[in-house]
């Protein structure tokens, strides 16, 4: 059977970038919460023409997919969730997930985008097992993760360090015996 709703959930969807997309990425990749819960890096702010060059790099990879999250009500974009170091002969991949929209967090909107692009992960790339990494403090983002059936498997200690403090991070993973969607 096709599922004709790939990529649509009940409030969420999964799309392409747009061009008009990159003024608000722009506001997020200057947001250094937002940029502290999302990536491991130092939290430097990305201009337009970087955040281009990012996402064509992206585009053009083989290993990465990178996808908007957007309301079904008015497309408003509220996120960005994706797959990167895909390692096709093995079916891993490393997945990601940012709500950039501070209005849309705490919603189960973010638990929506990343069910769809887990389904995605497994049900269209054949993805064996999906991966990420999340850091000790990311309470939010653990609680999500292990709600979608994600399990502890490592953990990097003091791997990171932030304000004067070294913080674990953790290796998270599920395999799609274990995905129940």
């Amino acid at each position: 059977m096709i599922r004709s709703n790939l990529l649509k959930g009940q409030n969420v969807k999964l799309t392409a970038l747009r061009e008009e997309d990159i003024a608000k990425l722009e506001q997020w990749y200057n947001d250094i919460e937002f940029l502290r819960f999302y990536d491991m890096v130092s939290a430097v702010p990305k201009s337009k023409k970087e955040l281009h060059e990012m996402l064509h790099e992206i585009t053009q990879a083989h290993d990465k997919y990178i996808f908007a999250i957007r309301s079904n009500i008015d497309e408003t974009l509220i996120g960005v969730t994706g797959f990167e170091n895909i390692l096709w002969n093995n079916g891993t991949a490393v997945i990601y997930i940012g709500i950039g929209d501070k209005s849309f967090r705490g919603k189960g909107l973010g638990k929506e985008a990343l069910a769809l692009t887990m389904q995605f992960g497994f049900n269209e790339l054949n993805l064996h097992r999906i991966q990420l990494n999340v850091l000790s403090y990311n309470t939010p983002a653990l609680n999500l993760y292990e709600s979608l059936g994600f399990k502890k498997e490592g953990v990097y200690r003091e791997f990171i360090h932030r304000d004067g403090i070294r913080f674990d991070m953790y290796l998270y993973g599920i395999l799609r015996s274990e995905w129940r969607m």
